[in-house]
Formats: structure tokens, C-alpha cells, sequence
């Protein structure tokens, strides 16, 4: 049997010669002695990037990566098999090769569902559950004629490698891999797109009354009756405040097109539209308060923007980019479609001057549905949430080293404020705009620094430019037995 590990060394070893040359070319113009090497330490980021894609658990795209904590196995073979319901049985994990899945339903008694407890078996029930609602009313959908999964198994157990996502694995062997993040809430796409602009997913029913706002987990879109006239729905205390205060700059950076997702954790739905002027679901900043009160509405941009600004090194100081329906991974969408969106995205950083003061955080806004063995830890009564896979990308991090810290989109908000504010919290004891938030998220006891995934006084590595659209890498293992015992 082929040396699994061998394998992806030597896929390694490939895309990084393949760089060599455009490397060398990067010290000749200079870009590898950016200006930020003379501040040290955590002031060498100049630049932090925060890209959050759709719906995929770490099992499912870094469940066989080596020496990750992934899907159990003995000799290939996993230990793990979750109940079917319909079949009878259950489902064991087993290697996805489709690009297109279906996943299952992600709302907040979804998570709790597919947690059951800590016993992390509920994602088969789950998904099967999702279908039939939906099928149920639209029993001649083409998502409802067939019993999706290789064997016929619900695709929620099944995972990917290098063979479909080979530059994801490509960054987590030149960079950095976290194996232990989490989403911060145990919920769907709103609550965790708030929480990662705030630390916190609320909803405020008194207008204009921030003491009203209260933890919710079942978060929905504020539907505007009369734009011009209704009130913010986010009262709370966002991040871009303290960066205004701060005189710090920063970006929201939308691509235009369809959502990603449903408004609620419905598996299915029709196309809704997207971009700068549709605060929704993932543009959640045109509804804060404070954004409006500070006049920063002009820093929602559309994604052609960043990708102007990565080319002629004006990048903010901050900048957090979201997809549309197409490139995001949600399911139904191409998983190559959004790996090649990323790639657009890393390679224009790479190219242009800011790479040597940049960091690059890409994480997944929720689990999707699909299976994750490890049992979230919990640090307030919304969270965290499940397993979501995680990279950091920039010339400082540790190369090939896999974070085993717990971490939450709280910790990006930590690296920011670290950075930028001189480790300011989101506190309403301090911030000057007191809310009634539960806890300060990112002083989490359990919560891992991001920190400790950069090493500031090696040499900067060199970008790792790669083809938006790869050959299929090596299979991370080969595998053995049935999916279905």
C-alpha cells in the first residue's frame, strides 16, 4: 500500500517548487522586505483578512489530514458507524468524491440534534429529516428523486481530501491547519456571521433600546418595512466601532450575485439576491447602529474592490470577505467553485505588495450538517458550536504546523484587537457603548491565541501562488472496508 504520508510530502514538495521562480521574483522587486518587519511581534500584521465560506465540518474536508485530530480510524478502516433510522444500521464516514453535496439542516435544534448529547451521532437522522420536510411539499424536486450518498448513504458522512480540495490541503501543509475551531454559536449562518463581526448573536425587540437585546440562537432576518425609516435592528456593540475609534480602517467585502443559504435552516429554497445594497444574512454591518452612527456604510464593498486594492497595496487594515450562493460551498454549490473563489482571492494578496504584512484567516461559517467526531466545548449557553476546518495563510505563519487550540471566530476578533486596539475588548465595562452581551467572548478561558500560529522572526515565506483550478492531489489514505455495517 502507498505511503499515505509520503504522498501528500511529496505533493507538497511539487507546489512548492512550482513558486520557486515567481518567489524569486517577489525578493527582486522588493516585497519581501515590507515595512512592517521593523515593528515586531504581532505589529508585523498589518494587514488581517478574515474570508468565511459556507457550511463544511472539519471531518468532512480534513478528517484524514495526518496528524490531525480526524475521523477515528484502525488501519484505514473508521470506528465510528452513526445511526440510520430509514435504512436500519448505520453509516460509517467514507470518502466523498463529488464536488456537489447535500449535507443536512444547520439550525440551532439541528446542532443539538447532531451533537445528541456529546454522543455526535444524530447527522444521518438529521439529514434525513431535512429531505423530507422539504420533499414532503415538493415531492418531484430533482433534489427529492434520489437517496443521495455513494451506497445510499446520506452524503453528511461523507469526506474529502486532497483528491477534491487539493490547494486547501496545500495551504494546511505550507501553512497553518487548526484542527479545533469551532463556530461560535451552535447555529446557522446569521447568528455566526453576527458573532464574527461582535462576538455575539442577539436580536433587540425594543427599537433603539440595546438593554432589550438577548442571546438568540434562532436568528432571523430583519425584514425592513421603510428603509429610510426604521430603526437598526443590531444594537450591540460591533468591532468596526472600535476600529473607527481607533482611527483604524477597515472593509466588508460582499460578492454580488444569490445567498448562499435559506433564511432559516431549511435545506432547500429559492435563490435569494445578494450584494452591497442587501443587508441580509451574510452583510449583517449595514444593520448595526453604530455603523450608521459612524458613517461607515461606504466601507461595505463589493469583492472587485479587495481585489483592486490586494493588486495596488492599499488593503485596510481590516477586511472580512463573504461569497455568493455559487462560490460559497454551501450545498448545492461546487466545492471546486469555491475553492477556486479562494484561491482568486489568496493569489491576488500574494501577488500584490501587502503579502509581507498580511495574515489570512479562511474558516466556514457552520458545519452544514456533515458529521464531526469531536464534542464542541461549551462557554456560554450559545456555544460553541460544532467543528469547522480552518487555515491561516500569511508569510509569518508556522509552516505545516496544525493548531490544536480551541478556538472560535472570537479568536480573529482577539487577533484584531491585539493587533490594532491594544488588546480592547468587546466589554461593556470598557468600550463605552454598554450592552447587556452575556460574557466577553474573546476573554474566553478556553479560547486558543492565534499567536501562537506565527513565528515573527523567521525569514517571510514565499507566496504560494496556485492554479484556481488544480488536478486532483493524492488520496490521503487508502481506503478499506464497507461504509454501511
Amino acid at each position: 500500500m502507498p505511503n499515505p504520508v509520503g504522498s501528500l510530502r511529496r505533493f507538497a514538495l511539487v507546489a512548492a517548487l512550482a513558486v520557486v521562480a515567481g518567489a524569486c521574483a517577489a525578493v527582486a522587486e522588493g516585497h519581501l522586505q515590507g515595512r512592517a518587519e521593523a515593528t515586531g511581534g504581532i505589529h508585523t500584521i498589518r494587514h488581517v483578512i478574515v474570508i468565511m465560506q459556507e457550511n463544511r465540518s472539519f471531518d468532512s474536508y480534513f478528517g484524514t489530514y495526518p496528524g490531525a485530530d480526524g475521523i477515528p480510524m484502525d488501519n484505514g478502516r473508521p470506528t465510528v458507524c452513526v445511526p440510520d433510522p430509514q435504512a436500519g444500521g448505520c453509516v460509517s464516514p467514507f470518502h466523498d468524491p463529488s464536488l456537489v453535496n447535500e449535507g443536512g439542516p444547520h439550525g440551532y435544534p439541528d446542532a443539538m440534534a447532531d451533537i445528541d448529547g456529546g454522543r455526535m451521532d444524530g447527522f444521518v437522522a438529521s439529514a434525513l429529516e431535512g429531505r423530507h420536510g422539504f420533499c414532503a411539499q415538493n415531492p418531484f424536486s430533482p433534489d427529492c428523486t434520489q437517496y443521495v450518498g455513494r451506497k445510499g448513504q446520506p452524503d453528511a458522512m461523507g469526506w474529502h481530501d486532497a483528491r477534491e480540495i487539493p490547494n486547501y490541503w496545500a495551504y494546511a501543509q505550507h501553512f497553518v491547519l487548526q484542527d479545533h475551531m469551532f463556530e461560535p454559536v451552535a447555529s446557522w449562518s446569521l447568528p455566526a456571521h453576527l458573532a464574527m463581526v461582535s462576538g455575539w448573536s442577539a436580536s433587540c425587540p425594543v427599537p433603539d433600546e440595546v438593554q432589550s437585546c438577548r442571546t438568540d440562537l434562532y436568528a432571523k432576518p430583519y425584514k425592513k418595512k421603510e428603509p429610510a425609516n426604521d430603526p437598526t435592528p443590531y444594537q450591540w456593540t460591533d468591532i468596526t466601532y472600535l476600529l473607527h475609534q481607533a482611527g483604524v480602517s477597515w472593509s466588508y467585502y460582499v460578492a454580488p450575485g444569490t445567498q448562499p443559504d435559506c433564511e432559516d435552516d431549511a435545506m432547500f429554497c429559492a435563490p435569494q439576491p445578494q450584494g452591497v445594497g442587501t443587508p441580509e444574512i451574510w452583510n449583517p454591518l449595514p444593520e448595526f447602529q453604530t455603523v450608521h452612527q459612524d458613517g461607515q456604510l461606504g466601507n461595505i464593498q463589493p469583492v472587485r474592490e479587495f481585489l483592486a486594492a490586494a493588486q495596488t497595496g492599499t488593503l485596510p487594515a481590516v477586511s472580512w470577505i463573504v461569497p455568493n450562493g455559487e462560490v460559497s460551498e454551501h450545498p448545492p454549490a461546487s466545492i471546486g467553485a469555491g475553492q477556486a473563489w479562494v484561491t482568486r482571492l489568496v493569489n491576488a494578496v500574494m501577488e500584490g505588495p501587502d503579502w509581507t504584512s498580511s495574515a489570512i484567516f479562511l474558516s466556514w461559517d457552520d458545519w452544514g450538517g456533515f458529521y464531526d467526531h469531536v464534542v464542541p466545548p461549551v462557554v456560554d449557553g450559545a456555544g460553541y458550536g460544532l467543528r469547522v476546518p480552518g487555515l491561516v495563510i500569511s508569510p509569518y505563519a508556522r509552516p505545516g504546523f496544525i493548531d490544536h487550540q480551541t478556538l472560535s471566530f472570537d479568536a480573529y476578533l482577539k487577533f484584531i484587537e491585539d493587533d490594532f486596539l491594544n488588546g480592547a475588548r468587546l466589554d461593556p465595562a470598557t468600550d463605552g457603548r454598554p450592552d447587556p452581551r452575556p460574557d466577553v467572548r474573546e476573554a474566553a478561558p478556553v479560547l486558543g491565541d492565534l499567536q501562537a500560529e506565527f513565528d515573527f522572526s523567521q525569514p517571510p515565506l514565499a507566496p504560494l501562488v496556485l492554479p484556481r483550478f488544480p488536478s486532483p492531489g493524492p488520496s490521503s489514505m487508502q481506503e478499506r472496508g464497507e461504509a454501511r455495517s
